[in-house]
């Protein structure tokens, strides 16, 4: 679809982002619970969230989370017979979490109420 300026939609661009931006926040979630390794968190983020990504996308946000200090990571030797890399938050990882949740929420239920209006009625009966 051409918009006036000539351009494609940018709506595919900026779905795209917002999914890039929530990264952080999905890592995290799923890391809530317990530890996990690079696969499961991949799994998990598809199921729980509809975010697909690949593993050139998941295992360097990984490695930037345990750089900044939230997420330790620990190898641990597999029944499959290679070891498996296992991440997990720390105190301050945890923390961000909730503060990251806190704050999503209370953004989500802000710009819920504003777009609403702009949903269908056929949408909304879904």
């Amino acid at each position: 679809m051409l918009g006036n300026s000539g351009r494609e939609d940018d709506g595919a661009k900026w779905e795209a982002q917002l999914r890039k931006g929530c990264l952080e926040l999905a890592v995290l979630a799923v890391l809530a619970p317990g530890r996990s390794y690079g696969l499961e968190i991949l799994r998990a983020l598809e199921q729980h969230s509809n975010l697909v990504l690949s593993e050139g996308t998941i295992y360097p946000i990984l490695n930037r989370l345990r750089q900044d200090g939230l997420v330790d990571s620990q190898w641990v030797e597999s029944e499959s017979g290679h070891p498996r890399k296992y991440y997990s938050l720390t105190r301050q990882g945890r923390a961000r979490a909730t503060r990251m949740a806190d704050a999503w929420i209370e953004f989500a239920a802000g710009l819920s109420a504003l777009v609403g209006p702009l949903v269908s009625k056929k949408e909304q009966c879904k």
